[in-house]
């Protein structure tokens, strides 16, 4: 009876251990290195694009940052003017009528221009309502007073409007020396918003303007609602207020556990000249959301393979599981490694891999399409560094890099190169007879004729800087570009600008012309100072005139330089 029991049980075993069970085991051998590979490839994956959010949003901040840094210094350019203006008139009556005259139409931020005397009370302002009211109680009123600084206030509601805004100061004192009047302006919030809307939009993402306070300036359009309120009253946000408002530093991060269990990075931005930070955070489990859904879609994929090739289907898991896994990881590895452009190829995956290559696509698409955003914003950024404001032409630094451009293009080519430096004859009588208003619209003027002769002889002009101009043109000899510098000159006595100070009586320019054949043996700088020379000829000629200087290479290493005048 003992052996026959035994016996059953060995047949028993054999069936258990029989040639199935061997081959599921091997399976489960031979899928589960499978499983784990397939899970720490995507928990790279999820590693990676946290890390590439949070360096592309920071990025993006910091640019931001440095928008509401451009918003803040023209709003402080703009009340510096004014408060010149005032020192300069001496009075109340015409400093108030330049005031009215001048609210710029394009800078839709600033609201409202005003002008309050020492004691607080506001003299004249480009809106009626002010006029009157008393200021003297109001903090950064006081701080102005004291520090003879451009500040920039907290949060604060207006008295005529209540409405939200922030207050920017200038002292008149900056200038004159004595305590006198302030030069203010309502700072539109509304507009501050408008500038960090690139932050906006962004499942994860939250990112808020605070003054030194902790209460919001300004938020993208998605998150507006919380303007004007405190950090405090933000859950995500006020584990980090005390830090951000209280820390020296000009901008620094963080990453920590939120009630809420969320994974947080919390980066702040100090506004260059100012108590204001820009504070963004990001929710890492919302950002690797997508990531995290293709994990657990992972698991349940791979439970099915296991599934599958315990039925004994061993051919067909290599096929429909192992190698989509290695394409998609394949990809995921390219993605990792930079290449934007890779794509999953749906059609040539087994239907169950397929959602997770439509998500792979659409984070590639997503990760592809802010790459040429901030490009696009780089951009932007790029020319608005470039161009001068008031005579709407390059500025010195937009010129040099052209100039840098053209001297290489045109020692490629062995082409000739020259250059038109053009100074405004007695500008400063101009600007001491007529005011700084005239002069900028002189400057405004002359730049416009420029654009017109630049485009019609394919050159570049440019704002060197003060009352000065120049004219590069490319593929110009000496003579053309004498010729050219002639035409200069007539166009702007066309322009009949009265200049009573000047012996023409009317606006005149002196313009030095210098032409080269770029070579190894030369440098750009000597062009500028060949025609620099030549500039300096011509107003010692008695200015409205044109004289040219020759710039050549008269030994290997060196560089010289031969004059030539002509009137």
């Amino acid at each position: 009876m003992a052996n026959v029991s035994f016996n059953r049980k060995r047949v028993k075993l054999k069936q258990v251990l029989g040639i199935r069970a061997r081959l599921a085991l091997l399976a489960v051998i031979l899928v589960a290195p499978l499983m784990l590979e397939r899970i720490r490839s995507l928990e790279d994956t999820r590693t990676k694009q946290i890390a590439q959010a949070t360096a592309e949003f920071t990025t993006v901040a910091r640019h931001s940052a440095d928008a509401q840094r451009e918003v803040i210094s023209s709003v402080e350019t703009i009340l510096k003017s004014e408060a010149f203006i005032r020192a300069s008139a001496g009075g109340v009556g015409k400093s108030c009528d330049v005031l009215r005259a001048s609210l710029p139409t394009s800078l839709p931020w600033i609201r409202t221009l005003l002008i309050a005397g020492q004691d607080g009370r506001i003299q004249c302002a480009t809106n009626n309502m002010y006029v009157g009211l008393d200021l003297s109680d109001r903090p950064y009123f006081q701080q102005a007073q004291e520090t003879g600084r451009f500040v920039l206030s907290d949060f604060i509601l207006s008295r005529p409007a209540q409405a939200p805004t922030v207050m920017a100061v200038y002292p008149v004192s900056a200038f004159s020396g004595v305590a006198d009047a302030v030069v203010l302006a309502t700072v539109n919030l509304d507009w501050m918003s408008k500038v960090m809307n690139n932050l906006g939009g962004r499942v994860g993402i939250t990112a808020v303007l605070v003054d030194s306070t902790g209460t919001v300036l300004a938020a993208p359009a998605d998150q507006h609602s919380a303007v004007g309120r405190p950090l405090d009253d933000m859950p995500l946000m006020s584990a980090i207020a005390e830090l951000a408002l209280r820390s020296n530093q000009d901008e620094g991060s963080l990453s920590f556990l939120a009630a809420d269990g969320s994974q947080r990075a919390v980066s702040f931005i100090r506004i260059a000249g100012t108590n204001a930070r820009l504070i963004a955070s990001i929710d890492e489990d919302k950002v690797s959301a997508a990531v995290s859904r293709d994990i657990r879609t992972a698991y349940l994929q791979l439970a099915f393979v296991v599934m599958f090739v315990l039925l004994g289907a061993l051919i067909a898991a290599e096929k429909l599981v192992i190698k989509p896994i290695e394409m998609l990881a394949d990809m995921a590895k390219r993605l990792g490694e930079g290449d934007l452009s890779a794509r999953a190829a749906r059609k040539s995956l087994p239907s169950e891999f397929v959602p997770l290559a439509r998500a792979f696509n659409a984070m590639a698409a997503q990760l592809s399409q802010r790459e040429r955003e901030l490009i696009a914003t780089n951009d932007r950024l790029t020319v608005m560094a470039s161009i001068d404001m008031l005579s709407g032409l390059a500025n010195r630094r937009g010129f040099q890099s052209r100039l840098d451009f053209e001297w290489m293009r045109a020692q490629q080519y062995g082409s000739e190169l020259a250059l038109l430096m053009i100074d405004v004859d007695h500008f400063k009588l101009f600007n001491d007879t007529y005011g700084h208003l005239e002069g900028d619209s002189c400057l405004t003027r002359l730049g416009e004729s420029l654009s017109d002769i630049a485009a019609d002889t394919m050159g570049f002009a440019a704002r060197y800087g003060g009352e000065e101009f120049c004219l590069l043109l490319p593929n110009t000899d000496l003579m053309r570009a004498v010729a050219i510098g002639e035409q200069v000159r007539a166009a702007v006595l066309k322009l009949c600008m009265p200049h009573i100070t000047s012996a023409h009586m009317v606006v005149t320019v002196s313009i030095g012309v210098a032409a080269t054949r770029p070579n190894e043996s030369l440098r750009p700088g000597d062009l500028i100072e060949a025609a620099d020379a030549a500039l300096y000829a011509a107003k010692h000629r008695g200015r409205n005139n044109v004289v040219e200087h020759g710039v050549q290479a008269i030994e290997k290493g060196t560089a010289g330089m031969v004059i030539a005048a002509s009137a």
